[in-house]
């Protein structure tokens, strides 16, 4: 089992930005994908980032793309999300999940561990 607790949600004006965390425990992450993906209200849970085992390669959906940037500390089992240039429509809780694969896929089915989410809300 991996238990995943997202940290670094807050309010921030338009243009401001913010760094989540993703704080894993119980097995290392080291041989996990990781992702980040965000849930608004009324909506369904959408993609934003994934990275590889050793963050060799990254993934990002189009609405985010040159604005957030996905890292990964395997020492410290910890996931990043910097998230910079931030808009209104990037309020969302933010959720982190763990995938026992090598692949980078943006389903949410594919991923087999989540955290319990972050609210992220950006003024305008």
């Amino acid at each position: 089992q991996v238990q995943l607790v997202e940290s670094g949600g807050g309010l921030v004006q338009a243009g401001g930005s913010l760094r989540l965390s993703c704080a894993a425990s119980g097995r290392t992450i080291s041989n996990y994908a990781m992702g980040w993906f965000r849930q608004a209200p009324g909506k369904e849970r959408e993609f934003v980032s994934a990275i590889s085992w050793f963050g060799a390669n990254t993934y990002y959906a189009d609405s985010v793309k040159g604005r957030f940037t996905i890292s990964r500390d395997n020492a410290k089992n910890t996931v990043y999300l910097q998230m910079n240039s931030l808009k209104p429509e990037d309020t969302a809780v933010y959720y982190c999940a763990a995938m026992r694969r090598s692949s980078l896929v943006a389903t949410t089915s594919a991923y087999d561990y989540w955290g319990q989410g972050t609210q992220v809300t950006v003024s305008s």
